[in-house]
Parts: C-alpha cells; structure tokens; sequence
C-alpha cells in the first residue's frame, strides 16, 4: 500500500535507515528513545489514550446503531403480529429475502429476527433503548433476554456491563451468581461514560461478528486472519532454511519517492547482501530497479 508523503525537509535532523539507503528509496527506522524530547514519553501515553478511546467510542457508536436497527426490526414484526397476523412463514421469508438482499450480513436468520421481536417487545421505549441497552453488543442483549423476565434486573444489569466493561460471559456469571441482590438494584441514573478502555467489554466489541456483518469489515478481516497464517507459516519456513536468512519484521515501511510501502515480510539474506521481500497480496510492489509494477513480489532481492 503506498501513500504520498508530506514535504518536511528542513523540519528535522538527518533521519536512521536500516542498511544503505539510496537517494530514492530507503526503510527508514525510528530513532532511540533516549534521543527523544523529555516530554515524549508524556506526549505519546497522551495520544495512545485519545487513539483508544476514539477507537472504542466510534466502535460502540456503530454498535449503538445496529443495535436500534434489529429494535426497529423486531419492532416492525411485532407490530405486524399484532395487527396483521404475522407468523413463522412470514418471519421465514423475511430472513430469505434480506439474507438475499444483504448476504455479507448474518443477522437475519429467522433465530436473530424473532429475538429482535423480543427485544421490541422487552423494551417498548426507544428512548430507553437508545440510551442503555444499545451500548452494550447484541449478544449480552440476548443473555439480559434469554436469563431474565424483570425489565428493571434487566436494566440494573445493562447499567453495570457498561459501567465495568463486562463481556457476555461476565454478565451471564454475574447474572447466575445474583449480583442484583446483594448489591440492590437502585440505579441513580442512566448517563454512563464509556466502559474501561482495557475492560472485556471493550475487547468483544471489537470483534463481534454481528457488528462486522453490519459494518461489512467481515469479509477483509478473515482475509488479513488468513494473510496472518500465512506469513507465521513463511516466516517459520524460511528461518527454518537457514542458509542465511535473517528476519527483519513484519508490516515494514518502505520509502520511495513521495510513495510510503508497507512489506509483509522482510528478510535480509547475510551470503547475498540483499533483503528478501514476501508480498502477499496484488498491489503495487517493486522490482529490482524500483520500478513499480502490480504483480505479486515474492522472495525477491533488492
């Protein structure tokens, strides 16, 4: 993947490179941490905190959203039954088509769409929805649902799964075990920040399969599951070689120009005196020379 890069010439002393560099191309390595400002350290705790929490607050958005989506649904079918007559056949037909309609979504199966009416039906008030029960993922919704008839137990436990970043497996365990009443189940009010950052909550949401359905990420994200088998599997044969190959890193930057590549995988050959390049995908690679071409690269040398 190659981005242009911003002109920032005579803004910072003479950069580090890994081995010769050439005026046009170069891998370029961060400098050492005891060559940094005194207020780095500070700086950089600062923005991965901002990063984390913007990563989980635009997350559990996203979230928020699909989760008042499948509570309109179930509100349409609940809607439906009660006036029109709606039954399983027509819940049937209803999964078909917008499985049909939308076939990188798995929630709607007849299973998910008549728990979507149930939910409809638990929480009448979107209101309500909105501002508890949709912040936390689909699937501890479903164990509020499945292991619990009060609506106000319900809502004690989805105050708390936000509040302490609990993940569905937490919940239930909490849920079997009776918190609620030794506790109590007052609740003052329903504003509630976002769950810990480093909480189980926080680390299921980022990869539910319901919100990657939704969000249509399911898809490259097995891919770069089965890109990352495959380069554990490269990488262990050849440094099982031997022969001189030495690994370098994985993802590593390469500058070319005002073109940035990231490398899946670079080794460095010690008898040859040049790096080897594993390329997984077809995207624009490089060639001896540095010419660029959109062929695959594999085990090149350079």
């Amino acid at each position: 993947m190659s981005t242009g890069s911003p002109d920032v010439s005579g803004t910072e002393s003479k950069r580090k490179s890994r081995g010769r560099s050439r005026e046009e191309a170069s891998f370029p390595a961060p400098a050492g941490k005891t060559e940094m400002p005194a207020e780095y350290a500070a700086v950089l705790g600062e923005l991965k905190k901002r990063i984390q929490s913007e990563r989980l607050r635009v997350t559990l958005a996203a979230n928020s959203a699909m989760v008042l989506l499948y509570w309109d649904i179930g509100k349409v079918i609940l809607d439906r039954q009660e006036h029109q007559g709606w039954g399983t056949k027509v819940i049937d037909r209803l999964s078909h088509d917008l499985k049909t309609a939308f076939p990188d979504m798995s929630g709607f199966s007849p299973r998910n769409l008549k728990y979507m009416r149930t939910f409809a039906e638990a929480w009448p008030e979107r209101e309500i929805v909105q501002r508890t029960v949709a912040q936390i993922p689909w699937r501890s919704n479903l164990a509020l649902l499945d292991k619990l008839e009060d609506r106000q137990t319900r809502l004690w436990y989805a105050h708390n799964t936000i509040e302490n970043g609990w993940s569905r497996d937490i919940l239930a365990i909490q849920i079997e075990s009776n918190l609620h009443k030794r506790q109590g189940k007052a609740i003052n009010n329903f504003d509630v920040s976002l769950p810990p950052a480093d909480s189980d909550m926080a680390t299921q949401v980022f990869k539910d399969p319901y919100l990657f359905d939704f969000l249509g990420t399911a898809d490259p994200r097995k891919e770069r599951e089965v890109e990352q088998g495959l380069m554990d599997h490269i990488q262990r044969f050849l440094l099982e070689l031997g022969a001189g190959f030495a690994f370098v890193g994985r993802q590593v930057l390469l500058e070319v120009g005002d073109s940035d590549f990231y490398l899946d995988l670079l080794f460095y050959h010690l008898k040859l005196r040049c790096y080897v390049v594993v390329e997984l995908k077809a995207v624009p690679t490089l060639r001896p020379g540095l010419r660029r071409t959109t062929q695959p690269l594999s085990f090149r040398c350079g």
